[in-house]
């Protein structure tokens, strides 16, 4: 199978080759693609170096599966061209996620949506991921009715000149010293505000948590209450989840429907300190979920901590595992 990964040199890219040689996702032919400053740079896959080309060399290759992580810009103008040329794209920008003749999949949820038609195929955003990826067979069981979420979002989810901000800061650069991708300091700070603000007051990322939500449960009733917030973390994502259902349930049914549903890991004894924590979920592929109540304020409703590494699960191997779900389905060659 000839596979392009575009986007190849970015954070999230590098992230997509690794995770396409741990998964051996069977590629007889890759194609790295990057902007043009990065044409020509070596970057490694399955103990080989690969030359970077253009999109058009990797066009003109006819790959036949080619996973996106250059942005909303790139996408649109490539993602349409890749597929002209019988190329299924699996794209992670915000581009496609709420085009409604376009698929948005969490394959643990959905993956059974994807068809022969799909050619273009959305990466949800990473803090909508892991979310739903708990909540999902909450859901089936007992139908939410509202969910509050607050996020922890690291600094990774913003790139790599968010991250070289940080790391200049605690080295002890002075603000103006240093070229800044955020408005403020991020370091011994917390930044609520992710994306651009909308005329009802909310970012266009708190929308995305609301938007897709719907689109990947397919379920428009649910009521979504978001704030997203950056904070002083490398990477790996945190929510606080409030869930109010609509049946009653107990902690117990709510363990045992976590410990086995795949892609989720129970971390909840407070008697011992044990949670999930972002430093503990870098480099993991799962959704970590404990401090797990009831709310006392609502009939039906609890409260948990959600965890996971923003650029594996909330990226690049949720792409890879689309992928492998079109393989799946015979959609892909083998």
């Amino acid at each position: 199978m000839k596979v392009a990964v575009v986007g190849v040199t970015g954070l999230v890219g590098t992230r997509m080759r690794e995770v396409l040689e741990e998964r051996h996702f069977p590629v007889s032919e890759f194609l790295p693609v990057a902007s043009e400053r990065s044409i020509g740079k070596m970057v490694p896959f399955c103990g080989k170096e690969y030359a970077v080309m253009s999109a058009d060399d990797a066009i003109a290759a006819r790959p036949d599966l080619a996973i996106f992580s250059a942005g909303a810009a790139a996408s649109r103008e490539l993602a349409p061209r890749f597929a002209e040329v019988g190329c299924r794209v699996v794209d992670n920008s915000s581009c496609w996620r709420q085009d409604p003749t376009k698929k948005l999949v969490v394959p643990e949820i959905n993956a059974d949506v994807l068809t022969a038609d799909d050619y273009i195929i959305a990466n949800p955003n990473c803090s909508t991921i892991q979310m739903v990826v708990a909540i999902a067979p909450l859901h089936r069981k007992y139908v939410i009715k509202r969910i509050v979420v607050s996020t922890y979002q690291a600094v990774t989810g913003s790139g790599i000149r968010a991250v070289r901000q940080m790391e200049s800061e605690r080295a002890g650069a002075q603000w103006g010293e240093y070229e800044a991708f955020y408005n403020y300091p991020i370091d011994r700070n917390v930044i609520p505000h992710i994306d651009s603000f909308l005329e009802n007051g909310y970012t266009k990322e708190e929308m995305k948590m609301v938007n897709e939500t719907h689109k990947i449960l397919g379920d428009n009733s649910i009521g979504v209450s978001p704030t997203t917030a950056r904070v002083p973390v490398i990477g790996g994502h945190s929510e606080s989840i409030n869930l109010e259902f609509s049946k009653d349930f107990t902690l117990e049914e709510i363990w045992d429907i976590w410990r086995h549903t795949p892609g989720v890991t129970v971390q909840d004894d407070p008697s011992k300190n044990i949670y999930p924590m972002p430093l503990y979920a870098l480099g993991k592929d799962d959704v970590f979920v404990g401090r797990l109540r009831r709310d006392p304020s609502v009939q039906y409703g609890i409260n948990f901590w959600c965890v996971s590494d923003n650029i594996r699960k909330g990226a690049a191997t949720n792409a890879v595992q689309i992928a492998e779900a079109l393989l799946a389905k015979n959609l892909l060659p083998r």
